[in-house]
């Protein structure tokens, strides 16, 4: 497997300005697995290289599935296995949003290819323990949030600093969580022990 050849099977499935190819509806062949890396930094390797063109993650990370554990590139003919050492995103910027209509202010996120995530839901943030490569002693969980079709990102430290300034410190039995409000939901970005 070749990436140009998967390149040229992707042309006109994805633009700025059309949807995301319905990567769930394709179900091809399975073709083995590639050397293609993301890593914990969220950069993209192909045979230890990085793939420094963004115009080309951005059009892979349109076609990244998830099935169980295991990731995937997939085209309407072909479908190929790749590594992801965390997750396939990292958010590297957020800002609050403030809509008239709209009561509370959103938080809205933009990951490493572009992908941007508006939080309103309260299942598109879970806290989870990194990988041990990135994790504190104490193994202390962090926010993921969900980019799209069971696909998430890890917060980048700074990302993940500059939200608990913002965030409300409730103090409770265990100890103190913090917290962020985005679309009048309630977000737990993590807690410290008393």
């Amino acid at each position: 497997m070749d990436l140009t050849r998967f390149q040229q099977q992707l042309k006109g499935t994805s633009s700025k300005t059309r949807a995301l190819p319905p990567v769930e509806q394709w179900n091809p062949d399975f073709c083995g697995d590639i050397n293609l890396t993301i890593a914990l930094d969220g950069r993209w390797f192909y045979e230890g290289s990085p793939i420094g063109r963004a115009s080309l993650v951005q059009l892979f990370a349109s076609v990244l599935k998830r099935e169980g554990n295991k990731y995937f590139l997939v085209t309407p003919v072909e479908k190929v296995g790749i590594t992801v050492e965390d997750t396939p995103f990292l958010v590297t910027q957020w800002q609050k949003e403030e809509n008239e209509s709209e009561s509370e202010p959103t938080f809205v996120f933009s990951t490493q290819t572009g992908d941007t995530v508006r939080l309103q839901h309260s299942d598109q943030l879970e806290l989870r323990v990194p990988p041990k490569a990135i994790q504190d002693p104490e193994a202390t969980p962090i926010p993921y949030l969900c980019v799209r079709r069971n696909l998430w990102a890890r917060l980048h430290q700074n990302v993940y600093y500059q939200l608990l300034e913002q965030a409300d410190e409730i103090p409770n039995e265990s100890g103190t969580h913090f917290s962020i409000q985005s679309n009048g939901v309630t977000f737990v970005l993590g807690e410290v022990s008393n």
